[in-house]
């Protein structure tokens, strides 16, 4: 499967971005669809996962301030963020994984600078 993100860009801090993961094909509904993210100089780093039955886990970095939604019909995950720091500067990748295999996608830029 093909993972495409979307929505990244620049923003200010205390601003809001909602990133977008589209994936090629129907994604088994056990599944878990997540969003990670990389810093300059860092590791990747787990930001958000939902399983099916919408079970949600947040890193305790973006509890309060980010939230992840999946839409199953459209193949597509979601992860609004809310109340941007500038340390949440990153890559932001998608990410399933079904069953053993995991997918990810290129990744896209978010940027929280004044």
């Amino acid at each position: 499967v093909q993972l495409q993100a979307s929505g990244g860009g620049l923003v200010q801090p205390g601003g809001s971005l909602r990133l977008s993961c589209a994936a090629s094909r129907t994604i088994f509904r056990s599944s878990v669809m997540g969003w990670y993210r990389q810093a300059p100089g860092k590791q990747r780093e787990l930001v958000a996962t939902i399983r099916s039955g919408g079970m949600t886990n947040y890193a305790d970095p973006v509890k309060g301030r980010f939230t992840i939604s999946r839409d199953n019909a459209k193949n597509t995950w979601y992860l609004q963020m809310n109340s941007l720091k500038p340390e949440d500067t990153a890559v932001y990748y998608c990410n399933v994984q079904e069953g053993l295999v995991p997918y990810w996608g290129r990744g896209t830029l978010v940027t929280v600078s004044s």
